[in-house]
């Protein structure tokens, strides 16, 4: 049984253990110091796979850039397990791209790949069989390859247009076998296609909102556009405005406040029911005589239309505020939010 199959315990010093028989003197166990060799050895395969890095890198983005259909990824074992993450991270980023098991496609799932499609191809010793069974019906369809390997002299390599080093001198595994190191580059290279191409097809977060529109990351992305009111719905009174036609303005759009714009319709303050209440109380029966720009606050919180909405979120809670005025670049007002549309959003 090895160090990290024995059950972890508290040491009286505090420390961890996964051997209460394995400590040195100063209390750091064997099993630390292996954790701390293993990530230090594989970040080591990861920086030297990137000081390997060459043009078929480049070639491998144009050719899934270019590509008409999906990318098919297919790896096995733990290559599969790395092949279904680089996936969905390649959908997610904006690469329609799906996972299908190397010994599924030779009973029924060819049919979901075409010439049109890409196949990427995971494989450490690039000699998988359950790969090497599926790269000529591959090429008889037409398909072009990418291999994930790290022997650049396979099979897999061979049959592949685009071949990408993912090659470790060594597994971490103490006895070299389990796909350990291997596993790390492969995902890793994974990453970079992934963000390489984000980069080159210039993916926004509006791109990314589009496919993320549920839990935690769709709050992250949604705009203030997707949830704003716009049009007549935002009330709005000019300077020269008397006290009753504001409060018209603010009962008619029953939102509590009204914009307060110029002759070129920029913003330049709020009234809200408060500052009505608070102008009769500073001046009496003379505050229906009061013109908006003597009763507004000025420089009200805004945002853009493109600002994401979790920062409309953050501006309510700082500011004790209910109600953000959006605006365009001009400063003219666009649209409002309000703490209802931000709990319909989903922001709670």
């Amino acid at each position: 049984m090895s160090e990290f199959e024995h059950a972890t315990q508290v040491l009286p010093t505090g420390t961890f253990s996964a051997d209460p028989n394995c400590v040195d003197n100063t209390g750091t166990s064997t099993a630390f110091e292996k954790a701390k060799e293993v990530l230090q050895l594989e970040a080591e395969a990861i920086l030297s796979m990137r000081d390997r890095l060459s043009p078929t890198f480049d070639q491998a983005l144009n050719l899934i850039e270019g590509c008409q259909g999906k990318v098919v990824v297919t790896g096995m074992g733990k290559s599969g397990h790395i092949a279904r993450k680089i996936a969905a991270t390649l959908a997610s980023t904006g690469t329609p791209a799906f996972f299908v098991h190397p010994a599924e496609l030779r009973h029924g799932d060819f049919g979901m790949v075409d010439a049109r499609d890409i196949v990427i191809a995971l494989s450490g010793s690039g000699e998988t069989q359950e790969i090497k069974l599926i790269l000529e019906p591959l090429k008889r369809l037409g398909v072009k390859m990418i291999a994930f390997t790290g022997n650049v002299n396979s099979t897999l390599a061979g049959f592949s247009d685009v071949v990408l080093d993912v090659g470790v001198e060594r597994e971490v595994c103490p006895l070299n076998l389990a796909p350990t190191s291997s596993t790390t580059a492969a995902l890793a290279m994974g990453d970079a296609v992934a963000i390489a191409l984000m980069e080159k097809r210039n993916f926004q977060i509006e791109d990314y909102a589009k496919l993320h529109p549920g839990g935690a990351l769709g709050q992250r992305t949604v705009l203030v556009k997707d949830i704003m009111r716009s049009g007549i719905l935002v009330p709005t009174v000019a300077l020269g405005d008397s006290y009753n036609s504001v409060l018209a303005e603010i009962d008619r759009k029953r939102l509590g406040f009204t914009a307060v714009v110029n002759s070129e319709k920029r913003l330049i303050g709020m009234i809200t029911d408060g500052d009505l209440r608070r102008a009769q109380v500073k001046w009496g029966i003379d505050a229906f005589k009061k013109e908006a720009s003597e009763i507004m606050s000025a420089n009200p919180k805004t945002l853009s239309e493109e600002s994401l909405a979790v920062e409309g979120w953050k501006m309510m809670e700082k500011h004790s505020i209910s109600d953000i005025l959006i605006v365009d670049q001009h400063g003219r007002p666009v649209g409002i939010v309000d703490i209802k549309d931000m709990l319909r959003a989903g922001f709670a």
